[in-house]
């Protein structure tokens, strides 16, 4: 396997932080589909969440235990532990939960819209706080990006009849607000930390909560669910929570929170791709003109200079 160095003299670090934060919100995009299917079996969105992240936890504190003890890595100071800790929960706890709420009410095209309000939100969080400036290439890759979006779903047949859309719209929302943040805060901290430790740390930390939470509400018990649930909470925990919260985190490494939730506005095409494959819906020509100029707006990116 090539390390770091290698990878470096044959693809560009910019070009594989795109790839990585692409790919990662490709897999992440899977996630609202799989909860969908879920939701078939009368399961609770909190009891999911757990399920979710119960199968995940494993994992992380794994790879937690290989990348901080066994390969003797510098000490995490506490505020970084708390920051890190806060983080987690706030995008692994709190916008899931918001997210899986919002499900309930509102459909999964409809959630990947809402939801992709993050990228504006996390360059206004950046700008306000940290006072970084708004650059170009990212306004003209953001502009691209949300056209695409909104000519994609002016498309498709979105579920507006729901007698709590509007409370679904603002769970999802809040879901998109409190991932943004996580994402900033990342951004600030994955260059120090390392893209495994913080990882780890921030999904046994949401993973904790949850369990927390669930313990509280039902007492932890979720073991008399039908078994197509815990076949799409282990799916779920793998290709939507694992896999891609490492490619994200890795990519946020390289080429920062901003550009990171840029590319991630791929996420709400993608979602329509799968939809078409894996629930036969349509895919009209406005859906392949807004996933034209999404894409194109991603690779924009690529042509930043450094």
């Amino acid at each position: 396997m090539l390390n770091r160095k290698q990878y470096n003299m044959y693809i560009s670090p910019r070009l594989l932080g795109i790839f990585w934060c692409a790919l990662g919100a490709i897999f992440f995009s899977l996630k609202a589909i799989l909860v969908k299917l879920a939701y078939q079996y009368d399961i609770d969105s909190v009891s999911l969440l757990t399920l979710r992240l119960l199968f995940a936890l494993p994992f992380f504190v794994t790879i937690f235990w290989w990348t901080n003890f066994k390969q003797d890595a510098p000490l995490i100071a506490n505020r970084d532990w708390w920051r890190i800790s806060i983080a987690g929960i706030l995008g692994y706890y709190g916008a899931s939960l918001l997210d899986f709420l919002g499900l309930q009410y509102i459909s999964a095209g409809m959630e990947r819209l809402i939801l992709y309000m993050y990228p504006t939100l996390v360059l206004l969080i950046s700008a306000i706080l940290y006072k970084k400036k708004i650059q170009r290439i990212q306004l003209i890759a953001l502009l691209l990006t949300y056209v695409g979006i909104v000519l994609a779903f002016f498309d498709k047949n979105l579920d507006t009849t729901s007698e709590n859309l509007w409370l679904g719209t603002f769970l999802v929302a809040g879901a998109a607000l409190t991932y943004a943040i996580y994402v900033v805060q990342s951004g600030e901290l994955l260059p120090r930390i390392g893209t495994f430790r913080f990882t780890s740390i921030a999904m046994c930390a949401a993973a904790t909560t949850i369990i927390v939470h669930h313990a509280i509400l039902y007492g932890l018990d979720i073991f008399n669910f039908p078994r197509p649930v815990y076949l799409l909470a282990l799916l779920i925990a793998v290709i939507s929570t694992i896999i891609p919260s490492l490619m994200v985190s890795e990519g946020i490494r390289i080429i920062g929170a901003n550009n990171a939730a840029i590319v991630g506005s791929i996420g709400p095409i993608s979602t329509i791709i799968l939809a078409y494959f894996i629930l036969g819906e349509l895919f009209g020509n406005f859906q392949m003109i807004g996933t034209s100029l999404v894409i194109i707006g991603v690779l924009s990116l690529s042509f930043k200079k450094t």
